[in-house]
């Protein structure tokens, strides 16, 4: 019996280092990636020690530029779609968060909700914005609230798409989040990540999976490789604060637009109506056939209640 159990014992430790041998994925310095996904207009600013990517284009007499946050485990390229829609004829800034995209991790290890928001206006004091609207998907809502939150006076308008805020109840989540959240199992994926994880969770946020392509795969699975990102994932699933600012929510009084996936499994549509509910007169559109990530699966349906809102709302 005991001969059987060693045996045992023995086959799982080398399927363990077969598996271990066949998902390597060491993480890959930043210079590596930049050829492949920051090309012109790219630029990489530096900000309290840490160089941040970002794209910022149109028109520079706009006076108040659109700024567009991206979500957990997502970059800057989720917002093509729309940048490409509103540069004619709006000023867009765009840039990687802190944990992701190849600005890759802070120094500190702090990824609360107020923390990027103090990162956003202090980027945006670099560039020279006081005033902007700001726009934001998942996390990137949460942000873009939270700024609204702590600075009213420069936040013009504020669109949420599937932000993150009151609480909720997830009917799916991601196995990359998931696998971020468990101790000792996201140490592992600091050095294993087999690319079918990556794809499963980009599965689990489009409301129509055929939409996702071979390239939208290499993007997340490559830039989760950038130094630092999947243990700084990690700490910022530790971090996460959900439903304890309700009463903040409630400040805002900015125009506001709510734009949410139908067939969002992770941030139900239920929360775009407690969004309604704490806003005073914000308006809200929900878009039926898609997912957590509606802007990008097909940016130009959702892009257009934008521009008419950006047109009912002229300052």
């Amino acid at each position: 019996m005991r001969a059987l159990a060693l045996k045992l014992l023995g086959a799982l430790l080398f399927l363990s280092a077969l598996a271990m041998w066949a998902f390597r994925a060491p993480d890959r310095p930043v210079e590596t990636l930049v050829a492949r996904w920051a090309p012109p207009p790219s630029q990489f600013i530096e900000l309290d020690g840490q160089l941040v990517h970002l794209r910022d284009e149109g028109p520079r007499d706009d006076p108040e530029p659109l700024v567009l946050l991206h979500g957990t485990g997502s970059s800057l390229h989720t917002w093509e779609g729309w940048a490409r829609a509103l540069r004619g004829t709006r000023r867009v800034i765009r840039f990687d968060l802190p944990a992701f995209g190849l600005t890759g991790p802070n120094a500190a290890g702090d990824y609360r909700g107020d923390t990027y928001a103090r990162f956003v206006l202090a980027l945006l004091d670099r560039l020279q914005v006081p005033r902007f609207v700001l726009g934001g998907n998942s996390l990137g809502g949460e942000v873009a609230w939270r700024t609204a939150v702590l600075a009213p006076q420069r936040v013009a308008k504020l669109i949420l798409v599937d932000a993150a805020g009151p609480d909720f109840r997830s009917d799916s989540v991601p196995a990359g989040f998931l696998i971020a959240r468990v101790p000792v199992l996201n140490r592992a994926f600091e050095y294993i990540l087999p690319r079918a994880v990556v794809a499963a969770s980009l599965h689990n946020v489009y409301g129509d999976p055929s939409r996702i392509t071979p390239e939208l795969v290499d993007r997340h699975y490559e830039l989760a490789l950038r130094e630092g990102n999947r243990r700084a994932l990690g700490q910022r699933m530790q971090q996460v604060q959900r439903g304890a600012d309700a009463e903040r929510i409630a400040t805002i009084r900015v125009p506001t637009l709510i734009l949410w996936g139908g067939r969002d499994r992770l941030v139900p549509p239920s929360v775009a109506k407690a969004f309604a509910a704490a806003i005073p007169g914000s308006e809200v559109v929900l878009f039926d056939d898609l997912g957590h990530v509606p802007h990008e699966e097909d940016a130009a349906s959702t892009v257009t209640p934008v521009l008419q809102f950006l047109q009912r709302h002229k300052s």
